[in-house]
């Protein structure tokens, strides 16, 4: 596999609160890699360490077998990137801030961003200070589209850009992939993601959650409903139990890691009137782990978590 983004024990502390704690990634040329978590989480913090913007305090990263802080320079003409809240001189026009750009990069970079501007609907002589929310990430993403980037990352790229233009815009990116191009992407829009991501990684408070390639995931989770005559069966035993929610006879349970041989002992016991079981979407996973950290047990038969605990193993490092 050809490792194209590496972190090792990758570390960052913010006044003395450790906001990125000792993560672990590798992301494979050509992927689409979601970067998945709530805010807070550490995700704009990990890619300003990618992208050369901050060092870490502890472990390292790696991009293109270069490192990240003491390479930025060189890695700056090999990535395209796109912060969450791009900043320009708003007084330039669509057309001048990438002829700007331009002085900072290799030959090509300028008839490159013209293109990508077009093709995302700008025009080029309005103002940036003119531009809608989502025209000003547009033209966020023409900048970064234009260096012809080897590695693309995205910062919740998507946000204020329309429906169409969102998913022309991922669809593009299945294409930039598919030419051996690499892509990171941290978005809020778990859903939209699912049709086009390859890989994904969960994080909670600085922390890796669980990660993967997206079928290997969807192996790992699974939703189990019971119908039964009135006698509870114990979930416990079936795998380790992330969520847990009783409504009259019938009991739902996402699982992590399950037991196939003790859903199928389960499905014939006495009382269980029926079982079905299903993978879990990318938007049910991010769910189901994250809600974790966002609910309290209760003892009234629904929303049961248990303790909190890593998922992260050796089960998810097989990428």
């Amino acid at each position: 596999m050809d490792r194209v983004i590496q972190t090792f024990g990758l570390t960052k502390y913010y006044g003395g609160k450790k906001v990125v704690d000792r993560l672990d990634l590798v992301v494979p040329r050509g992927a689409i890699f979601a970067l998945l978590g709530d805010n807070g989480a550490g995700k704009s913090t990990t890619i300003k360490m990618l992208t050369g913007l901050l060092p870490a305090d502890a472990g390292q990263a790696t991009i293109l077998d270069q490192d990240c802080w003491k390479s930025a320079y060189a890695l700056r003409f090999r990535i395209g990137y796109v912060p969450e809240r791009p900043r320009f001189y708003d007084w330039m026009t669509v057309e001048e801030i990438g002829r700007f750009t331009a002085g900072f990069h290799r030959p090509g970079y300028a008839p490159r961003y013209l293109e990508a501007a077009q093709r995302l609907g700008l025009e080029l002589p309005a103002r940036l200070k003119s531009l809608s929310k989502g025209g000003y990430a547009k033209v966020g993403l023409a900048l970064a589209l234009a260096i012809d980037p080897e590695v693309l990352i995205l910062d919740e790229p998507t946000s204020g850009l329309d429906l169409f233009t969102r998913r022309e815009f991922l669809q593009s990116m299945v294409q930039l992939a598919a030419e051996g191009r690499t892509i990171l992407i941290s978005s809020h829009g778990v859903a939209e993601l699912e049709s086009v991501a390859s890989h994904a990684a969960f994080l909670s408070k600085g922390q890796l959650l669980l990660h993967g390639t997206l079928d290997e995931l969807r192996g790992r989770m699974l939703r189990v409903r019971v119908q039964h005559d009135g006698v509870l069966h114990d979930p416990s035993g079936l795998g380790h139990v992330l969520d847990h929610e009783v409504a009259g006879r019938q009991w739902q349970a996402v699982l992590l890691d399950p037991d196939r041989v003790a859903l199928e002992d389960l499905r014939h016991r006495p009382g269980v009137l029926g079982l079905e079981d299903a993978p879990l979407k990318l938007e049910e996973m991010y769910t189901a782990l994250l809600a974790r950290d966002h609910r309290k047990a209760t003892n009234n038969g629904t929303a049961v978590v248990g303790e909190p605990l890593s998922l992260h193993s050796e089960k998810g490092d097989r990428q």
